[in-house]
């Protein structure tokens, strides 16, 4: 299974709803995509994982180089995960950088913040 997904614009934020495997075979697009909307804004970004069924260290590289990104357009880009992402995420130490969120609305609220 590919990574498959959506995009919703709102006035101030752009929310992403995956599904698949987020690894070495998807990463490049993944990048690409992601990358050319954070370009394109609004460059806040709420990326929800919350069913994405594997993120490996591609995956994990391409959400780091993203964050940076969006950071740089002066944005934000928060992760909604599910066990299994929030589990991959602190085995490499990166919950904190990556912004893990438990919903698409607890995202939503501190984009309204920023």
């Amino acid at each position: 299974m590919s990574l498959r997904g959506t995009r919703e614009v709102r006035k101030n934020c752009q929310i992403f709803r995956l599904t698949g495997l987020l690894d070495a075979f998807s990463e490049a697009t993944f990048r690409k995509v992601l990358g050319k909307s954070i370009d394109e804004a609004p460059a806040h970004v709420i990326l929800d994982l919350s069913q994405i069924d594997f993120v490996d260290s591609s995956g994990l590289g391409a959400l780091v180089q993203l964050v940076k990104k969006a950071q740089t357009a002066g944005g934000s880009l928060q992760i909604v995960t599910n066990p299994r992402v929030t589990q991959t995420v602190k085995l490499v130490r990166l919950e904190k950088f990556l912004s893990l969120q438990k919903s698409v609305d607890e995202a939503l609220e501190n984009v309204d913040k920023a």
